[in-house]
């Protein structure tokens, strides 16, 4: 589920050049390099310009995210500012240069935060590798194939990656749907590549392994802005229908294994014609997206210090925003939504202005996030009749592990499933990493990137669901 992480940035801006900076040939070409302070650590961004001033263009890099030369939509000088624009990230920087141009001093804003952030001209300096020991590394048991497929309700490509045992057959399969944010095949964060571990460990198991990157994101078509999870959903169909194509998967044996989001997008899958044959949901949500965004937002900032009478305001605020926002109507424009719910915060905290609640309430109304907050889970849960698997960490900060499994079992058994397998991991948090407190800030410094007892988990139960038939 979608925290203040750096899987979804949003960079805008007014970017503009200094005088001195649009007589000098190159401008501002070069690379440009800073850090952003996150509760989950600091986060390297490196800008890369090319071109006159007249005449800009450039790429972004994340290197902890493993996020490599994404295109700038939109590269602006104006007198001392610099304005830049990532449309596929919903994302803006706007910053203003020194006296001597070798710095850009700015806000990276994202989701309706603002969060300083200063480049500085020149190479990024050298930083210590993460440290990152359960990340696979070749010559692999297995063959591994870059593959596409077609989406063709929506009319794009996705790319990914399929691994295979060694040898013929037909082999059984799993589907791996990332959570939310764009986000790449092996659902890099913070230098850990949870999907590059699960598609090594199952493929080694005996199970094909098809895993893709977002739609709009490294070499998937599409645009990922303004998509929702149903339309995520359709991407997972198409990977569904793709496998099932293959002379050496066997058809009837293809599983589902979505993370966070992702396991919303397993119930959607599982609920209609042509679903996964089995089910695995690593941190997915049972309850309403609202329910379980109003707990998230408890158990972070209880995890980061907050005292009790924030966290009770900031339940009572956005407690009152949801129950708007699920009153109002799908034909709502988004423009009548965000001032209606502008107007909510200031009956409920007069001291803020009309500026603040607009731009605060504005994360709210967008097509994801509306999505989500109004979307029930048992909708979906009452019509899934496959076997499933539904693990959560104990520690799990994102996604409530007992509230969210209970519900889970609740919808399951509204569905006469009787084949469902439920279980809560002690000391593993949202990414199944062995944690602490299970605060996202604990992500970048644990060395782990899936826990042992997760990885048996999940692939035992597929062995046991697959062996003999």
């Amino acid at each position: 589920m979608k925290t203040t992480s750096l899987l979804a940035l949003t960079f805008g801006g007014l970017l503009t050049a200094t005088a001195a900076l649009a007589q000098t040939p190159s401008g501002p070409a070069g690379t440009w390099q800073g850090s952003l302070k996150l509760p989950s650590g600091d986060l390297q961004t490196v800008f890369t310009l090319a071109g006159t001033p007249a005449a800009l263009s450039g790429t972004l890099s994340v290197p902890q995210q493993g996020l490599k030369d994404m295109n700038i939509t939109r590269v602006q000088l104006r007198a001392d500012s610099l304005y830049l624009t990532l449309t596929p990230l919903e994302a803006r920087f706007i910053g203003r240069f020194s006296p001597d141009q070798q710095q850009v001093s700015g806000l990276w804003q994202q989701g309706g935060a603002e969060m300083p952030l200063t480049l500085t001209h020149g190479a990024a300096p050298a930083k210590a590798a993460l440290r990152r020991p359960q990340t696979p590394q070749a010559p692999f048991p297995y063959q591994s194939q870059d593959v596409s497929f077609t989406n063709a309700k929506a009319k794009l490509n996705l790319a990914g990656t399929l691994t295979l045992p060694k040898g013929k057959g037909r082999f059984p399969a799993v589907v791996l749907v990332s959570g939310s944010g764009p986000q790449d095949r092996n659902e890099s964060i913070l230098g850990h590549q949870p999907f590059l571990v699960l598609a090594d460990y199952l493929t080694r198991q005996g199970f094909a392994v098809l895993r893709y990157d977002d739609r709009g994101t490294a070499q998937s078509g599409g645009t990922f802005a303004g998509a929702t999870t149903a339309d995520f959903t359709t991407d997972a169909q198409a990977a569904l229908a793709y496998l099932r194509t293959r002379p050496d998967i066997k058809p009837d044996q293809v599983a589902l294994i979505g993370h966070s989001e992702g396991g919303l997008i397993a119930w959607q899958t599982a609920a209609q014609p042509g679903g996964p044959n089995l089910v695995v949901t690593l941190a997915g949500p049972g309850l309403a997206g609202d329910a379980v965004l109003l707990r998230q937002q408890q158990d972070i900032g209880r995890a980061q210090g907050m005292d009790t009478a924030s966290l009770g305001e900031m339940r009572r605020v956005n407690g009152a925003l949801f129950a708007e926002l699920r009153r109002q109507p799908a034909s709502t424009s988004t423009e009548a939504l965000t001032k209606l719910l502008a107007s909510r915060v200031q009956q409920l905290q007069p001291q803020v202005s009309a500026e603040e609640a607009l731009k605060g309430v504005a994360p709210l109304t967008g097509p994801w996030m509306r999505y989500f907050l109004t979307t029930d889970v048992a909708t979906y849960l009452q019509k899934v009749k496959v076997p499933v698997l539904a693990l959560n960490g104990a520690k799990d900060t994102q996604v409530a592990a007992a509230e969210n499994l209970q519900a889970i079992e609740q919808g399951l058994k509204a569905a006469h499933n009787r084949d469902v397998t439920f279980r809560i991991l002690p000391g593993l948090n949202h990414l199944f990493q062995t944690a602490n407190t299970g605060a996202p800030q604990e992500y970048v410094g644990l060395e782990e990137t899936f826990a042992p007892a997760a990885l048996e988990a999940v692939g035992s139960w597929l062995k046991t669901h697959t062996s003999g038939k």
